[in-house]
């Protein structure tokens, strides 16, 4: 974890003096980065605006970076600067906390994609702030089959690549060629599959804690191995996804699915079954249509979420000793 020492030394004593120096050093800080990438950076920025839920906080310094050069420089800088940083993809599978952010979020917006033969297949690579959703739609118009499973998740490709996304039958382990990574020495390598650990919704990578969130391992790109297939037959199974996800998915501002499906169950039949669907606390609720789906009603606040989250996680847990496990990763400041 990279931290600013200026925030333990004025976390210490909480005075003028400390103030005054805190905001010398943050402006300091905030210069130089606007030297990298001018009004790219934005200060104090609501995370509202930049989530799928619609919830969160300011973050000190908002960051968009769109190449996967940027997001190198962006986080070499703030390693250099002492600043702690979070990187963010689509701003789905996220809750962000009321008080928002402390230190740098960057946005990461590299979205270069391109495709080479070899052999038999068809090597596409992405950089990691691609969405899935449109590389599926991509690859499957060009006639590729091994990402149409994709289609509707909004996450980026990076998010993907660490909690091996999945969904349909398909996941991203399947198909995954290598993954291009900033290490936590800050060189970058490329990784097989075979040593991420991948299993269902995770990896490596997501049971490092250095690579959750607050991270200095980032995902830079990742190849997949694709193989030609009937561009008709993919449109079939495109449509047929989009029609299922528009029947079981509830409308509204939500993260996607709460809680990870236990082994051999689904979250969604046992919050159901927990008599949970439709429950709420504040502006938020469960909703009625799936119930592993948590709604904001555009008056909720990041703290309601939480709050109905630690309710239908105790709940099911009374009910059927289970404990269900966060998809959904919590980010900042948390009471």
């Amino acid at each position: 974890m990279l931290r600013a020492e200026v925030y333990s030394r004025v976390n210490e004593r909480p005075n003028s003096t400390n103030e005054h120096i805190h905001r010398t050093v943050m402006e300091a800080i905030i210069a130089r980065f606007r030297e990298s990438f001018g009004d790219e950076l934005r200060i104090r920025e609501p995370m509202s605006r930049h989530t799928t839920v619609g919830l969160g906080g300011p973050a000190d310094m908002f960051l968009t970076v769109r190449s996967t050069a940027e997001l190198i420089e962006a986080v070499l800088l703030a390693s250099k600067q002492h600043v702690d940083f979070w990187v963010m993809g689509a701003g789905s599978n996220v809750l962000v906390s009321d008080q928002g952010v402390r230190g740098l979020l960057i946005r990461n917006r590299a979205k270069h994609v391109n495709y080479r033969h070899d052999g038999s297949s068809i090597i596409v690579r992405a950089e990691s702030g691609v969405t899935l959703s449109r590389l599926a739609r991509d690859t499957a118009s060009n006639g590729l089959a091994g990402l149409e499973w994709a289609v509707g998740i909004p996450g980026t490709i990076g998010g993907a690549v660490v909690g091996n996304a999945g969904a349909h039958g398909g996941d991203i382990a399947t198909s995954l060629r290598s993954v291009s990574i900033l290490d936590a020495d800050l060189v970058v390598r490329d990784y097989r599959p075979d040593e991420l650990e991948y299993g269902y919704r995770t990896s490596i990578l997501k049971k490092d804690p250095s690579t959750t969130g607050k991270s200095n391992r980032i995902v830079l790109s990742a190849e997949f191995n694709l193989t030609p297939a009937s561009t008709e037959e993919l449109a079939e199974i495109v449509e047929s996804i989009k029609e299922h996800r528009k029947h079981t998915q509830p409308p509204g501002a939500s993260m996607g699915c709460m809680f990870k499906n236990p082994e051999g169950d689904f979250a969604g039949r046992l919050l159901e079954e927990a008599g949970l669907m439709g429950f709420r606390i504040g502006g938020a609720h469960i909703s009625p249509v799936h119930a592993n789906f948590f709604v904001n009603d555009d008056q909720a606040t990041a703290e309601d979420v939480r709050e109905l989250m630690a309710k239908a996680w105790r709940q099911v847990n009374r009910r059927f000793r289970i404990e269900l496990e966060p998809e959904v990763e919590l980010i900042g400041d948390w009471k």
